[in-house]
C-alpha cells in the first residue's frame, strides 16, 4: 500500500498487475494496470511509493518482468473525476528474480532517496557479494541512479539479506526492516549504511562483530513478517504465517521490552501504513490461492492506536 495525499490508498495486486485505489470513505476503484508485469511464484507487482517533485506527483512500483525485477514510475494526476495513472517508465532494472525471495518493498526515506529491497532470488551466495544486487537494500535517487554517499560507491546500501519484506523510519530517522528467516528466526533489523546482516552465514543473532544482529527475532511460526510501519518510536510489523500485528518499542538502542501482539484474529496480515491521525491501515492477505481461502474478500482494517501495555 501507499498513501495518497487526500487520505486515499493505492493497493497493488501481485498477480494481475492492477493497482486499486481505496478512497478515504472506503470505496474501491481501479487506478490502473501496469504493463509488463509478469507474475509467477512470489513475483509480480509488489511495493508502491509516492513522490511529489517540483513538477508533478509520481507513483513508483516494484514488479517482476520477464527476466528481472525492476522499479518503474508513473505520473499520478488528480482531476475532477478522480486520480489518473500515466504510462510507466523504467527507473531501475536488472534485479534478479526467481519463484521466491524477490524482495519488493520500496519507500522514500527522510533523505529523499528511494530505498529498494531485493531478495537473494534463491542464489544465497549473492547476499554476501556487494557487487551483486540480490539480497540487498539499495539506495537510489528518484531517477534511479546510485545515491551519493552510498558505502560501496554503487546502488548497494546494505547487504547480507535473505528477503526483506518491509522498510520504515522511526521519528528519530532510524531505518528499520523486517526480514523472512529460513527455518528458525524472523528478524527486525535496524539498517545502517554498509551493514552486513549475515545471510546466509547467520539466521537470527550471531553475536559476531562482523555482522549486525537483529533488534528482535521471532520463531517463523509466530511472524513470517511482511510490511511494517512506524509511529514515533514504535514499529508495527505485520505477520503472514503468524497472523498477528506486532508492536515493538525501539526507543532505546535495542528493543525496549518484549514485542507486543496488538491485533490478531484476521488471518494473514500483509501490510501496514500509518495514517498520521493516530491509527494504522492494515491489509489482510488470505485469498491468495494458497490453501483454502477464508470466506469473503480480503479486508483493509483501520486500527486505532493507544499506549502499549
Amino acid at each position: 500500500m501507499a498513501a495518497l495525499p487526500d487520505g486515499a490508498l493505492a493497493v497493488s495486486e501481485r498477480d494481475s498487475g492492477t493497482i486499486r485505489m481505496v478512497s478515504a470513505g472506503g470505496a474501491v476503484s481501479e487506478l490502473g494496470r501496469i504493463e509488463g508485469v509478469v507474475s509467477g511464484g512470489e513475483s509480480g507487482l509488489h511495493g508502491l511509493a509516492v513522490l511529489d517533485d517540483d513538477e508533478r506527483r509520481w507513483l513508483y512500483a516494484y514488479h517482476g518482468a520477464a527476466d528481472d525485477n525492476r522499479v518503474v514510475r508513473m505520473p499520478l494526476t488528480e482531476s475532477t473525476d478522480g486520480w489518473r495513472l500515466g504510462t510507466a517508465e523504467t527507473v531501475f532494472a536488472g534485479i534478479p528474480r526467481a519463484d521466491t525471495h524477490n524482495g519488493g518493498r520500496i519507500a522514500f526515506g527522510p533523505d529523499g532517496m528511494l530505498y529498494v529491497t531485493t531478495g537473494d532470488a534463491q542464489n544465497v551466495e549473492a547476499a554476501q557479494d556487494p557487487a551483486q544486487l540480490g539480497g540487498k537494500i539499495l539506495r537510489l535517487t528518484a531517477d534511479g541512479e546510485p545515491a551519493a554517499g552510498n558505502p560501496f560507491g554503487t546502488a548497494v546500501y546494505s547487504l547480507g539479506h535473505r528477503n526483506v519484506q518491509g522498510i520504515t523510519w522511526t521519528s528519530d530517522g532510524a531505518m528499520w526492516a523486517s526480514e523472512f528467516g529460513q527455518n528458525t528466526w524472523d528478524e527486525l533489523n535496524r539498517i545502517v549504511a554498509g551493514g552486513n546482516y549475515g545471510w546466509p552465514e547467520v539466521e537470527g543473532r550471531a553475536g559476531d562483530g562482523g555482522f549486525v544482529d537483529p533488534v528482535a527475532v521471532w520463531p517463523t511460526a509466530q511472524a513470517s513478517p511482511s510490511g511494517i510501519a512506524a509511529v514515533g518510536q514504535t514499529v508495527f510489523m505485520t505477520g503472514l504465517r503468524g497472523e498477528r500485528l506486532w508492536a515493538i518499542d525501539v526507543s532505546g538502542a535495542e528493543a525496549e521490552g518484549e514485542p507486543v501482539v496488538v491485533l490478531d484474529g484476521y488471518g494473514r496480515l500483509r501490510d501496514a501504513v500509518a495514517t498520521g491521525d493516530g491509527s494504522l491501515w492494515v491489509l489482510t492477505n488470505n485469498t491468495d490461492g494458497r490453501g483454502d481461502p477464508r470466506e469473503g474478500d480480503d479486508l483493509l482494517l483501520r486500527v486505532p492506536l493507544g499506549p502499549l501495555e
